[in-house]
């Protein structure tokens, strides 16, 4: 008996120890946890810190470097620079009646001026001063002396391409991307890279790093994204050319809410070396990089500079096809198919008056146009748009949101991407009788299930883009004339509204080129009849919607022009022919 109370005893006493020892662990753990998330908040604070250095280093160089060209340049006439169209300023470029000097100081003061105002800038290009030194040398480029803006995702060697994060940032890229050598080759000078949403993956333009962008037309809007730093640059009149890049609207959104042209060419006409996406692998969604400027003739040198025998040598990938300007300037009349809605994102009452003046000018022009409707968007947009994007369930985006806080623009989009599997799934049961668009985009963002899924899902990709063809054909088109969102969002519904982007992100699972022109800006009449809007579902969506795009009077109201894949010519030649009807309605 005694044995065993002195067994208990022991018992009892090695309970406690290990109950001790267990404790310590704990705490210790729990320290060393502590510890760690401290050192990680503070290197994320200081990479940011280091960025923002960099990028007002670059600025006040820049000032300076201005500051100094004006002393001793005083005759320059940087108003009347500021004036001239791309191809009016590239014309007096080559024939000498304006140097390259002139143009890029008046340009840079400009873009340092609208930066104050708008945040559009992650940092100057201070290697473009050399640049503009030696550009001589490439007179015979189409792009002559003319300063290009590029997205802070589009390499350019000693440069960050950080897509908006912090483990991105201290990463500077080894080389130029081939469309910025591309650029140097045609005599361009690319001088400053410009702001995006953290991320990409979404059409604000805010980031922890760089801060928010802003609207050129109204401070209190957002200029779309995630190319929004191009947008409010261009649209604000600091730069004549840029390049952007595009997955879902990237161009053409902020081109619509900043009130310029932008074009989203075939994926795979112009090289992808060195554009940065937020994570790689993902082909069902395509994106591309593509011009953003004030017209349409200044995107159409843009691509007749990019398509020459330079870029078909850098990237052996991207078809050797030269601009085809015969297309481009062919007169023949069109037959056009347009809609007002798409049936799934219910449009602002500027959207569909826009699709309806440019219709009447179209037909007025000699110009056919019919009825057309995009086919199962209620399917497509979450089962092979939302579940390409994140098959993974959204693991890998979020791994490389990591390290750093959530940008407000971003974290409502991001935040049920944080649920677990069976959550989601549950919330989705539960919408499905109250909401099924939101309900089946729950669904959508658990992602494919395994490999063979994704297979399956890809082959649905490929029939869904030939019949889309098919009808196309069916329906006898040559281009299709359809809404681009707007009026420009108030600040944080771009991530509560992912949904609106079903007007342009099915071009890019259909991989047709697509672009978009400014044609009126909104009226009074148009925010009124806002108000008694109703929408098609009566969802939550809807009601963000019509709150995003409340107070837009006199923003920008744009179209979309889209053709079939590699017709990229004639898709411009239809945006001209939008743009030049415009501008003969206003005479």
């Amino acid at each position: 008996m005694e044995r065993i109370k002195l067994f208990l005893q022991g018992m009892e006493l090695d309970n406690r120890t290990a109950a001790l020892w267990t404790g310590a662990a704990c705490a210790v753990g729990t320290f060393v946890m502590l510890v760690r998330k401290i050192s990680i908040h503070q290197k994320t604070k200081k990479k940011i810190q280091r960025a923002r250095n960099r990028r007002t280093e670059s600025l006040q160089r820049a000032e300076q470097a201005v500051l100094q060209y004006k002393e001793t340049h005083p005759m320059t006439n940087s108003a009347l620079i500021l004036t001239l169209s791309l191809s009016e300023l590239t014309k007096q470029l080559q024939e000498g009646l304006l140097s390259p000097e002139e143009v890029y100081y008046s340009y840079m003061e400009k873009t340092l001026d609208v930066n104050k105002k708008l945040n559009c800038c992650t940092g100057i290009l201070l290697e473009s001063f050399d640049q503009l030194k030696t550009v001589a040398s490439n007179k015979k480029g189409l792009l002559y002396g003319v300063p290009v803006s590029i997205k802070e995702n589009i390499a350019y060697k000693n440069h960050d391409s950080s897509c908006g994060v912090v483990v991105y940032l201290d990463q500077p890229a080894q080389t130029d991307s081939v469309i910025v050598e591309v650029l140097k080759r045609q005599g361009a000078i690319p001088f400053v890279k410009t702001n995006l949403p953290q991320g990409l993956l979404n059409y604000d333009c805010g980031n922890h790093i760089y801060g928010q962008t802003v609207n050129p037309h109204n401070l209190q809007k957002t200029p779309g994204g995630s190319s929004g730093g191009e947008g409010a640059l261009i649209g604000g009149g600091g730069s004549l050319l840029g390049i952007g890049s595009d997955i879902g609207g990237s161009i053409r959104i902020p081109a619509s809410f900043c009130g310029i042209s932008g074009f989203k060419p075939t994926a795979g006409r112009l090289s992808s070396q060195g554009i940065s996406p937020i994570y790689r692998g993902q082909k069902s969604v395509l994106s591309t990089s593509g011009p953003m400027a004030k017209d349409v003739d200044s995107l159409v040198l843009c691509m007749q500079a990019l398509l020459c025998d330079h870029m078909f040598s850098l990237d052996p990938t991207v078809p050797p096809i030269p601009f085809n300007t015969q297309i481009y300037q062919s007169s023949k009349p069109l037959r056009i198919g347009y809609l007002e809605n798409d049936g799934y994102t219910y449009p602002s009452p500027s959207m569909v008056r826009g699709i309806r003046e440019v219709k009447a000018l179209l037909e007025q022009a000699g110009h056919t146009l019919v009825p057309y409707t995009p086919l199962k968007l209620d399917h497509i947009l979450p089962e092979l748009i939302v579940k390409a994007i994140l098959a993974d369930g959204g693991t890998t985006l979020l791994k490389k949101l990591e390290g750093g806080p959530l940008h407000p623009c971003l974290g409502v989009q991001v935040l049920p991407y944080y649920f677990p599997k069976w959550l989601k799934k549950t919330i989705s049961f539960i919408l499905k009788p109250l909401s099924p668009r939101i309900s089946a985009v729950f669904n959508a963002i658990c992602g494919v299930g395994s490999v063979a899924d994704l297979w399956k899902q890809h082959a649905e990709v490929e029939d869904y883009i030939q019949e889309t063809v098919a009808e196309w054909r069916r329906c006898n088109i040559d281009v299709l004339l359809c809404p681009v969102i707007g009026p420009a969002f108030n600040f944080l519904y771009c991530g509560k509204l992912t949904s609106a982007v079903s007007y342009t992100m099915l071009y890019n699972l259909l991989n047709f080129p697509a672009g978009v022109v400014p044609v009126s800006t909104v009226t009074a009449e148009d925010e009124e009849e806002l108000k008694h809007s109703k929408g098609i579902y009566q969802d939550q969506w809807e009601k963000f919607f019509k709150q995003a795009v409340t107070g837009g009077e006199g923003l920008p109201v744009a179209v979309q022009c889209v053709a079939l894949p590699w017709q990229d010519e004639l898709c411009l030649r239809f945006m001209k022919e939008v743009e030049e009807l415009v501008k003969q309605s206003r005479k």
